[in-house]
């Protein structure tokens, strides 16, 4: 058992000391900046938004009158 373990432990030094040893190669990667300009439309604000977003909203909004009414409804009483 001995002997297994020290074998295993000079194989693993001796490969650990081989591959550290290796010269790594270094790639050059160049990036070029493109500048994009971008058109200003003056487009209205409904357009702007995505149907989530739209949608959400009109929800909302009859979901916050369906709770004045219930606050309305507890006042009264």
């Amino acid at each position: 058992m001995k002997r297994v373990l020290i074998t295993g432990v000079i194989l693993l030094l001796t490969a650990t000391s081989l591959t550290s040893c290796r010269e790594t190669t270094e790639k050059e990667t160049v990036v070029r900046e493109v500048e994009v300009e971008k058109e200003e439309t003056a487009e209205p604000e409904e357009e702007r938004k995505g149907i989530l977003e739209r949608a959400g909203e009109k929800v909302d909004g009859k979901v916050n009158e369906e709770i004045d009414e219930e606050i309305d409804k507890i006042d009264d009483n």
